[in-house]
């Protein structure tokens, strides 16, 4: 029989401040970061408060003046990405805030708002980019496209029917299932597209885009860490969850998610001769491991290391150490997500 999972009440005075369980729990609804279930929550609030930033705080001169110097390919592809990328962030606000409704913890549903608030920037984000080198017609052709290109709406479906089940149905197991294609959105889904603008960076191209971009990929990497942390927490409190059907989930789902990521990039990617597809092909399944290694899973692909040495300077380990313009070096340091906290594989 499939547990239902019930809406938390916005206050219950009765109730402890300190919630009884994550889901299906009983709290007072009132927050006291003092009087935790799990006091590493409030380091992961902190950790996520430390990142804030705006679109506006980045200036576009530059790259305005250099856009009509990017090849047709490359403008092809920049736009591309913009539009797919917001699309895909359109889908996390209101999810998050959706399963806010059905957390008991208070400091975890915290969590979550920050996450979703997030979310909304990371948009909005992408809109001032597009704004900055296009006019709003060929906006609107670029998200339409986006909308109709029917390998991202196969890409999206995997995300979308695991949402919809949620939203449908609300339980234990679909929103475990929600979590998991969460992660793969998160983790996985993005990095084709930070990595084209990666590449440009490297060749000293739109690097103001490139330091949004980096911001943007340091939120999501600490989102990914924290929901495959929920997830663990959700199947330790809830035995029904731990199961060898939902681990084998998230392995078909990882799976799934890697070959959809390789399918895309390899039609997306493949107008910019000096990307190695193939090299970002290795890259997805050495993501796929670092995702797996957060959930306490065995690799999917053993032994595989990045392929794609380059891309060092902006991977997670390296977003994790400072707040950077990467390629013009004026760095903010920013706390470090450690063991403490529960972000224990970077």
């Amino acid at each position: 029989m499939t547990m239902t999972l019930m809406k938390s009440a916005l206050l219950n005075p009765n109730a402890p401040s300190k919630a009884t369980a994550i889901i299906n729990g009983e709290a007072s609804g009132i927050l006291n970061w003092n009087d935790l279930r799990y006091p590493q929550m409030y380091d992961v609030y902190q950790a996520l408060l430390s990142n804030f930033w705006k679109a506006q705080e980045i200036n576009m001169q530059d790259d305005i003046k250099q856009w009509s110097e990017l090849s047709a390919s490359e403008q092809d592809v920049f736009l591309r990405l913009s539009t797919q990328l917001a699309s895909l962030d359109s889908l996390q606000t209101p999810t998050m805030a959706q399963v806010m409704d059905y957390v008991t913890d208070p400091s975890f549903r915290a969590v979550f708002a920050v996450i979703a608030q997030q979310e909304a920037v990371h948009n909005e984000s992408y809109s001032y980019v597009l704004s900055s080198l296009v006019d709003h017609e060929e906006q609107q052709r670029r998200f339409a496209q986006a909308k109709e290109d029917p390998l991202v709406r196969r890409r999206n479906a995997v995300i979308m029917d695991a949402y919809e089940a949620f939203r449908q149905h609300p339980s234990p197991q679909t929103l475990f299932e929600l979590c998991v294609q969460s992660i793969n959105l998160e983790g996985i889904y993005f990095y084709a597209g930070f990595a084209f603008f990666y590449h440009l960076a490297r060749e000293q191209k739109m690097l103001k885009t490139s330091t949004m971009i980096s911001y943007i990929q340091r939120d999501e990497m600490q989102h990914a860490h924290f929901i495959s942390q929920f997830v663990r927490l959700l199947m330790e409190e809830n035995p029904e969850l731990r199961t060898e059907a939902n681990i084998q989930y998230i392995y078909d789902a990882v799976g799934r998610a890697v070959t959809l990521e390789q399918e895309w990039a390899a039609e997306v990617l493949a107008p910019i001769e000096e990307l190695d597809v193939e090299e970002y092909q290795g890259y997805v399944e050495y993501l796929a491991n670092k995702r797996l290694r957060q959930l306490h899973l065995e690799q999917l692909y053993p032994d595989r290391e990045n392929p794609m040495p380059w891309i060092h300077v902006f991977s997670d380990e390296m977003m994790n150490e400072t707040k950077s313009d990467f390629f013009e070096q004026k760095a903010r340091t920013y706390a470090k997500v450690t063991e403490k906290n529960g972000f224990d594989e970077l």
